[in-house]
């Protein structure tokens, strides 16, 4: 497993990371022994990396990792989890950061995070988007990031985060005015194929320009919806995606449509699974690839995709003629 470096954060981390979310379901499940297997097949392979929040199955995830990845059994991996306040919270929202934190803690049997992450959206007003948040909460004295500086004086986290949805002036004033050293991207295949889909998840967020600014910026990228939520792989919408306000079910039957469409341009001896893990670790801004894996099969497949290094040039140049407008 090849490291990559974390922004300016000083750590290296390995460029498949394990991802703990709802769309794979295995880590909000109750599949103990799976769950077990998966992050020791994990760990054995070298991730070093686990990504989960307190609303992955209201805190099913995070008890699952305090289960399965506890600090004495893998005292290497680093755990980032992730904050979302509701808008009756942001006002004062010392109480309800402090509260989610201490519950993401007892539930992951850990006294900190590497990582810790906000989780709601970013734009010019609140109730833009669900969970939306401005730069003005984020950024005011005594507001979020001054809060989660407080934090890491106290030895809770490390690092700070944030989840890449928006807008794209509400994100950069972030960016370049806080105190964040990452950010995940939505960031797969399709992307590049389709303006319309630039923006899922958010107002008018271009993410191959976010993965720009982070470059710029040495901000560290941590790529999610590598497989679009299942669609690049032929998998059902999971039960997730019937749910989801971020990236919902008529995203996904698009993303699904173009995938089909995209099988004509690759060789067929390349799936569009391997093409799809090789194509967001190309991009130099990309620090690790967040995937859920269902099982740990899924684990060695897809680390030894990430081995083969990125796509090749000129296959990259063919796809955009690949699909309608």
């Amino acid at each position: 497993m090849q490291l990559r470096q974390l922004g300016k954060t000083g750590i290296d981390i390995s460029e498949i990371a394990l991802g703990a979310g709802p769309v794979s379901e295995l880590m909000v499940g109750l599949d103990h022994p799976q769950q077990l297997a998966t992050v020791s097949q994990a760990s054995e392979i070298g991730i070093n990396w686990v990504d989960t929040a307190a609303t992955y199955g209201n805190g099913a995830s995070e008890k699952t990792l305090g289960r399965a990845c506890s600090p004495i059994h893998h005292p290497q991996v680093h755990v980032a989890t992730k904050i979302r306040l509701s808008a009756d919270e942001l006002d004062d929202p010392v109480r309800a950061i402090r509260s989610s934190l201490h519950d993401s803690l007892s539930r992951l049997n850990r006294t900190r995070v590497t990582l810790l992450q906000l989780h709601n959206s970013i734009t010019c007003n609140r109730g833009d988007l669900p969970t939306s948040v401005t730069p003005n909460d984020v950024l005011r004295s005594g507001g979020i990031a001054d809060i989660f500086e407080q934090l890491r004086q106290e030895g809770l986290v490390d690092h700070f985060g944030l989840t890449g949805l928006g807008d794209s002036v509400s994100l950069e004033s972030v960016i370049r005015q806080g105190p964040f050293e990452t950010i995940q991207i939505p960031w797969h295949l399709l992307i590049p194929l389709s303006g319309s889909d630039c923006h899922a998840g958010s107002i008018d967020v271009d993410y191959g320009r976010l993965l720009d600014l982070c470059k710029q910026t040495d901000m560290a990228a941590l790529v999610i919806r590598v497989f679009a939520g299942g669609a690049i792989t032929g998998k059902p919408p999971s039960r997730h995606t019937h749910r989801t306000p971020f990236f919902p079910l008529d995203l996904y039957q698009r993303d699904q449509q173009r995938s089909e469409q995209l099988k004509r341009v690759f060789p067929a001896e390349l799936s569009l699974k391997e093409a799809a893990v090789r194509f967001v670790l190309g991009h130099e801004a990309v620090s690790s690839a967040i995937i859920g894996f269902a099982n740990p099969e899924e684990v060695i497949e897809v680390c030894h995709y990430a081995s083969k290094g990125p796509l090749d040039e000129e296959l990259l140049s063919r796809w955009p003629q690949a699909l309608p407008d």
